[in-house]
């Protein structure tokens, strides 16, 4: 059985996770689409191929494993295409070069994902592309930076990191009405919580390594356009083919089904541990946007409809020695960069090196917590002993 996508677009979310991009009849019964692996695909005659009329005509174009993930995520993101790549990284690059090339300018926030930073002061400075970072709280104020030759606006909400909230309607309608293309990272949130293409965003991309596969076992980027942009980043990702591995793709495939119930839980889960690290005397303050007395609560509130399980914390001054006594001895946290599993994470950070646009001295040590779907008290006693051990090195 298939649901139509007329009839599905009529539905919430969580039903349309389940039966997005699957159609059970063209494979043979079989609930899930399989994975395809293959680069040639035969034509039936010449003309055929004169014709260029094989629904799938290489391997580089598009399997039906393909097709399913980028259709199935199309239609939650609101989207008009999507190309998926493989990694989240290779997916904002792939979204840059659809935009932006070289004489032009762009704007990025500056509290942007770090490798999308280096990407831009890097590969882009090479190929004459310059790149000015802004102040995340900007908001309509973007007004100001915009040059003839501005191509792109970067936004991320909330920032990496330092998890600030932008008010992406605002810049959104600055940059269309000066012709820029409106970019973002909205792996934190995922069109569950913030419909991208719905609050003004042209191309949005997702780390799908996060929580659309939730088990920490694949790398995956996903890279959506509206009507507007589709034709050009088809185009871009055809004249370079980054393709995701088809392994990837029906894990992903696989994990969409789940996201809606995992996303919610870790919020959940995440929301309770930030309140408890709020009353901690070890913690500063904790940048997390659900909280009601976090500064960038009300766009929050009004852009979103959830939170991930992922935000940071600043703790009162502390000696990196103190903090390593804390990190290392933790038995339920891990130590890694990654986030979106099913698996507790926490890194140090301090962002003071590579701000440019911005002051950052937020007067402490910062920690980046995932919060996984252990048991909340057990992860809570697992951090209280790392208490302990911080506040004996001080």
């Amino acid at each position: 059985m298939k649901v139509s996508k007329e009839r599905r677009a009529a539905m919430r979310p969580r039903t349309r996770l389940v039966h997005a991009g699957r159609d059970p009849s063209e494979q043979f019964g079989f609930v899930n689409t399989p994975i395809y692996r293959g680069s040639t695909v035969l034509y039936p005659n010449t003309d055929s191929i004169f014709r260029r009329d094989n629904r799938f005509v290489y391997g580089t174009k598009g399997t039906p494993t393909t097709r399913s993930l980028e259709e199935a995520w199309s239609e939650l993101a609101g989207a008009e295409t999507t190309v998926l790549t493989p990694s989240g990284l290779a997916a904002i690059v792939v979204a840059l070069m659809t935009a932006a090339g070289a004489g032009d300018h762009i704007l990025v926030t500056d509290s942007v994902y770090r490798p999308t930073r280096e990407f831009c002061d890097g590969v882009f400075a090479r190929m004459g592309v310059e790149t000015e970072y802004y102040d995340p709280l900007i908001g309509a104020g973007i007004e100001r930076l915009m040059r003839p030759n501005t191509k792109v606006v970067f936004v991320e909400a909330p920032g990496s990191h330092s998890f600030e909230m932008q008010d992406i309607p605002a810049i959104a309608a600055v940059a269309r009405a000066r012709g820029a293309c409106v970019i973002m990272d909205n792996t934190w949130a995922t069109p569950i919580f913030f419909p991208p293409h719905e609050r003004g965003v042209d191309i949005a991309i997702e780390a799908g390594t996060k929580y659309l596969s939730g088990h920490s076992d694949l790398l995956l980027g996903l890279t959506s356009a509206n009507a507007a942009w589709a034709d050009r980043l088809r185009a871009t990702f055809d004249a370079m083919a980054p393709c995701a591995g088809p392994e990837d793709c029906f894990l992903a495939l696989r994990g969409l089904r789940t996201m809606d119930l995992r996303l919610r839980e870790a919020g959940r889960q995440g929301l309770a541990m930030a309140q408890w690290l709020a009353a901690r005397p070890e913690v500063a303050r904790v940048l997390h946007p659900a909280l009601p007395d976090y500064a960038g609560h009300d766009i929050w509130k009004r852009d979103f409809s959830g939170s991930s399980g992922l935000f940071s914390v600043i703790l009162k001054p502390a000696s990196r020695e103190a903090v390593s006594a804390m990190l290392d001895g933790l038995e339920l946290f891990g130590l890694g960069f990654s986030w979106g599993g099913f698996e507790s994470l926490v890194i140090p950070f301090d962002c003071r090196s590579y701000r440019t646009a911005t002051v950052w001295n937020p007067g402490g040590p910062g920690l980046r917590f995932q919060i996984g779907l252990e048991d909340l008290a057990d992860l809570q006693d697992d951090l209280d002993r790392g208490f302990a051990r911080l506040r004996a090195a001080a």
